[in-house]
Formats: structure tokens, C-alpha cells, sequence
């Protein structure tokens, strides 16, 4: 994923977009968790500095941590990950209000606007496991809404191609180093941002105005 910033503008334009036939219907079955205050929920869906910033730009978020999810080893390093050994994939932990954003809102936001459910083991450039779509539920209860958002979604056809997101329990979230958090905030002219990563959040401010948040 990083080498691409090193690469000549022309390379850039091999860029990502959603490939959604239409607007994302909204969830169906989106019930309000049980347990009261802050909850988290935790997605893959490429290089996690996009997919970030999509989060922290949501209204009800608190939180939007890049990290690492799915793997075998403990305390994976971002090389490690980059190897594509670990079985991590690049994720972000977000921490949320469920009484001003939904789990079911944040589904639609990561499958509309933050990655491309579509593409197996990479996303745009990126190419590897460690870049793949996943969801990594806490709980049954976010298990049952993802599955039931991929069944919405397949049913109405709503992309071109099928849906290839990983519905998978969390075992353990690790943190990635520091200068991965808010990368975009911090980069915002970097190639890489600029071409695979800010159209997300235009997207974002376009197509869900009502929870978009500017920061």
C-alpha cells in the first residue's frame, strides 16, 4: 500500500471506487443494542487510513483507531501485517453512540462509501489477505445485523458483483503504531490520499448529509 506514494502520478490512476449500482437502502434490521453507553465495532476494509477517516467523520463517533484484526499473532508489528503472514487484515476500531448513529448506519456507511465489498483480498492498489473486507462483530448481536445488512444488499442487488466481506468474531484488536492514527488529517496532500482516500470523504458528505461531520 505505501510503496504506491513512492510511484510516479501516472501509477495513482489505478484508484478504487464502490461499485454500488445505486444508493445503499438503509439496514432493515438494525435493533438497538442491549447494553447501554459507548459501544465499538470494528472494520476492514483495505488500507485502514481511508477507512478511518470515513469513521472519524461520522456523527456519533468518539473514536476511529487503525489497527489490526483476524490474525494468529499477538502484538503484530505493521510489517508483519504488510507481510501478509499474520492473517491480521489493516482495520479500524470505532467507538460510537449507538443513541445518535446506529451499528446499521455505520454498516451502510462502510459498505457505500469506505471501501468496495466487492474486491477479494485487495482493495484498489492494495493487493493481499491483509487488505481484504471484513466485519468483526463483538457480539451476536452484531453478527445477526451484518449478516442480515449482506442479505438486504444481495437480495436487491445492489452491486454489480457479489459481495465478498468477511462476517468474522473478534479475537483481539491491536492498535497499530501512532504514525498510523489520523493519517489523513496529517497528510492530507500525500498522492495516495489525495487520490485513493479524500474522495471518500466527499463521498461521505454527499451521500449522507444528515451524520456527516465536519472536523
Amino acid at each position: 500500500m505505501r510503496s504506491l506514494v513512492l510511484l510516479s502520478s501516472l501509477v495513482l490512476m489505478v484508484g478504487c471506487t464502490v461499485s454500488a449500482a445505486a444508493p445503499l437502502p438503509a439496514a432493515d434490521f438494525d435493533p438497538s443494542p442491549a447494553a447501554k453507553g459507548p459501544q465499538t465495532a470494528v472494520f476492514a476494509g483495505g488500507c485502514f487510513w481511508g477507512v478511518e477517516a470515513v469513521f472519524r467523520h461520522v456523527k456519533g463517533v468518539s473514536s476511529a483507531v487503525s489497527g489490526y484484526a483476524g490474525g494468529s499473532v499477538k502484538n503484530p508489528s505493521y510489517e508483519m501485517v504488510s507481510s501478509g503472514m499474520t492473517g491480521h487484515a489493516e482495520s479500524v476500531q470505532v467507538t460510537y453512540d449507538p443513541a445518535v448513529v446506529s451499528y446499521g448506519q455505520l454498516l451502510r456507511v462502510f459498505f457505500s462509501v469506505a471501501h468496495d465489498p466487492t474486491e477479494l483480498n485487495r482493495q484498489g492498489p492494495d493487493v493481499g489477505t491483509q487488505y481484504r473486507s471484513a466485519i468483526f462483530f463483538a457480539d451476536a448481536d452484531q453478527q445477526k445485523v451484518a449478516q442480515a445488512y449482506v442479505k438486504q444488499l444481495e437480495a436487491a442487488k445492489s452491486f454489480r458483483q457479489p459481495i465478498v466481506t468477511q462476517i468474522a468474531p473478534l479475537a483481539t484488536f491491536y492498535p497499530a503504531e501512532a504514525y498510523h492514527q489520523n493519517y489523513l488529517a496529517l497528510h492530507p496532500n500525500q498522492p495516495y490520499i489525495v487520490y485513493n482516500d479524500l474522495p471518500k470523504l466527499d463521498a461521505l458528505k454527499r451521500e449522507f448529509p444528515t451524520i456527516y461531520a465536519a472536523k
